[in-house]
């Protein structure tokens, strides 16, 4: 154990090798300069303060002149100099908050800026030591390991793909990009040499067009211009057979533009041709995988090249332009709709590969589906009608059988899936009061969704209190939970967010839900960063507003309140909110009785629990009988716990000789307590 100088700290520290640091622990501890877990050898507090600092922190020098970015130094920094207080490294893409390499278009952590600089130099002594696995050989803790999807920090592929190191090394790496020249030249960019370097431009890929925003690339300086390493290909690469193609793929060796049959996007170099199909693709296009399941869309789509005419939508169902049915793309012959492969296949996280055999069967004429065993419905139907729509039904959240409604007209009763008002098509109870949408009945028991990061489904769950993680409502109606992170999410969020048009009752056309919108809010008029859109008009919706009722009761009329969009009273004296008779904005959306003229903030009128099923059974530990979920609106009892006027919400005792009744905001744990405010 030798004795070392202080480095800042107020003890001296003692170098620990591997033995000496595991006697040293009491338990995992971190490098107190660059925030990652410590390993040997590293330096320890000879005081024992659990002061822990990796041996090659303490030489990072002051400023690096990196090989791999050459227009500035890398500075070392003690804090991120932004306003959230971290940053994401450009190399491994994680987020850390202590000291790291800075410069006005990178950052790296201590770690993996000077692991890269060992590469640049050739000095791999670091990897000496770390055995490489190769992928056609593995045992069972690598594949436990890499069933995360791991991606080689290099080229950002999957690690599993080529003989990498050991992941124990700390750094996700093949052994191939760990020993790539630092020039070549190629025949897709003959004028000047291509320098192994960091994208710190963010520039697009020019064989592939994608941007590769971590890792590293060959790039051209001088012509602003870069490639992915995998889009390079080795000279000797001019065939390629893949089982997502029955034919063999011939790499054309003339630099000629062309349009990707595959995707559909322009490309310049390194075309592959299949001369049986007639068809020209991009390299990476070559081993498209053919059906994959996706998390905007129930079900599992398949790619094609070319699109018959039957598809009724002619629009990627997520970001809305146009799909040209003569370039290739994704689609669901089951619903009909479309995906640019481009969108669909642009976050790796949000599709998975599917093996046919497994989840389909085809018919012998191809890829028409002739069951899907990806999506497990909630219902099971009895009876059906002429045109095959299902008329009696059990859902698996009911106790009783469903019929669907045959009358038409207005109801005053919600929807207990989405506690929205009921309108058809909708199912209803003939032995209870209970009502479903006719949309709320029809969605799976489990779920994926493009909007929540887990890997893992959710799953329909109900009767239980929960706060919508999208919205931020509260209620006990039906919703979506994760299965990893148990995060709830609302049935009115759900089907907002699926994918395709949605209606609005308040406006004539469909609206789509574009992910970056920057805007105004026709109901509340706010600026917005990601909106529902009409396509034929400018009329733009909040997700929130999106999800209004359109008719909601209050005790200040004795008529259902109808959700208004426009006040036709010019003058000024009646802007004003009949609830709390403060004034109200004429531009933004109101709840209105043409009836008696009144007229009421959504704010006011919905409350702070709208979306509650009243009558439902809640359980507090703190009481020993169960409580039903009540709303008072003439009498107000005080509650038995602070003693205050119960006005909105309350649990109150279900046993008609205890008097118990408390605030919902008295018994419900924090995170089920409403903390902001409406926006109307």
């Amino acid at each position: 154990m030798e004795e070392s100088k202080n480095y800042g700290h107020h003890h001296p520290l003692l170098l620990l090798d591997e033995e000496q640091l595991i006697n040293n622990q009491s338990g995992v501890a971190d490098c107190s300069k660059c925030g990652e877990k410590v390993s040997a050898p590293c330096f320890s507090c000879a005081e024992s303060c659990g002061f822990y600092l990796h041996k090659v922190c303490t030489a990072a020098p002051l400023e690096i002149n990196h090989p791999f970015h050459r227009d500035h130094p890398l500075v070392l920094m003690q804090k991120p100099p932004y306003s959230f207080g971290t940053y994401i490294c450009d190399f491994c893409d994680k987020t850390c908050e202590k000291f790291f390499y800075h410069c006005p278009d990178l950052d790296f952590h201590i770690k993996c800026a000077l692991f890269t600089f060992n590469i640049s130099e050739n000095n791999l002594k670091e990897l000496e030591h770390f055995v490489c696995q190769d992928p056609l050989v593995s045992t069972k803790n690598d594949d436990e390991e890499l069933e995360e999807g791991r991606k080689c920090f290099g080229c950002w592929e999957p690690l599993a793909n080529y003989t990498h190191f050991s992941p124990y090394c700390g750094f996700n790496l093949h052994k191939k990009c760990a020993e790539l020249p630092l020039e070549l030249s190629n025949i897709c960019h003959c004028q000047h040499p291509l320098v192994l370097q960091f994208n710190s431009e963010r520039l697009s890929c020019k064989i592939c067009k994608v941007t590769q925003k971590r890792g590293f690339v060959y790039g051209c300086s001088s012509c602003k211009l870069v490639f992915h390493i995998e889009c390079l290909s080795p000279p000797l690469d001019l065939a390629i057979e893949d089982e997502s193609h029955q034919h063999t793929f011939t790499r054309l060796l003339r630099r000629v533009p062309y349009i990707c049959d595959a995707c559909g996007i322009e490309g310049i170099y390194n075309a592959y041709i299949c001369c049986t199909c007639n068809i020209m693709v991009h390299k990476r296009c070559t081993s498209l995988p053919r059906i994959i399941k996706s998390k905007w869309h129930d079900h599992c789509i398949f790619h094609k090249y070319f699109l018959q005419n039957d598809f009724k939508s002619s629009s990627c169902t997520i970001c809305h332009d146009e799909v040209n049915p003569k370039h290739g793309s994704y689609s669901c012959s089951y619903c009909n709709i479309k995906f640019h492969l481009r969108c669909v296949t642009e976050e790796k996280s949000l599709y998975s590969v599917v093996s046919l055999e497994n989840e389909y069967e085809i018919s012998n004429g191809g890829l028409e589906i002739l069951s899907d065993k990806s999506v497990e419905s909630a219902t099971c139907v009895f009876e059906r009608n002429d045109a095959g729509e299902a008329t009696k039904i059990k859902h698996f959240k009911h106790l009783h059988d469903l019929k669907l409604s045959p009358f038409v007209g207005g109801y005053e009763n919600n929807c207990d899936g989405c506690m929205l008002p009921i309108s058809e098509p909708f199912y209803y109870c003939l032995e209870c009061v209970f009502f479903l949408h006719k949309v709320c009945a029809e969605l799976p028991k489990v779920k994926h969704v493009w909007h929540h990061p887990c890997q893992q489904p959710l799953s329909l769950i109900s009767n239980k209190a929960f706060c919508c993680g999208m919205c931020w409502h509260v209620s006990n109606a039906f919703a979506y939970e994760c299965c990893k992170c148990e995060t709830k999410i609302c049935l009115r969020c759900m089907i907002a967010f699926t994918p395709g048009a949605r209606t609005c009752l308040k406006h004539e056309h469909p609206l789509f839900f574009y992910r970056d919108y920057k805007g105004q809010c026709n109901a509340c008029s706010l600026p917005t960063w990601a909106a529902f859109c009409c396509k034929d008009c400018n009329f733009v919706l909040h997700r929130g507003c999106f999800s209004l009722p359109i008719t909601a009761h209050h005790k200040c009329d004795v008529h259902l309140l109808s959700l208004t969009d426009h006040d036709d009273n010019s003058y000024s004296e009646s802007h004003y909110c009949d609830i709390c008779e403060e004034s109200r904005d004429p531009n933004r959306w109101f709840y209105h009785c043409a009836a008696c003229d009144t007229s009421a903030h959504v704010g006011c009128v919905l409350g702070q629990y709208p979306f509650f099923k009243l009558g439902s059974i809640y359980e507090d530990k703190n009481h020993p009988h169960p409580l039903t979920i009540v709303k008072n609106i003439f009498n107000y009892p005080e509650c038995d716990k602070c003693g205050k006027l119960c006005e909105d919400l309350a649990l109150k005792c279900s046993k008609s000789d205890c008097k118990y009744i408390i605030h919902w905001n008295c018994a419900a744990s924090r995170s089920l307590q409403r903390w902001w405010e409406w926006l109307l």
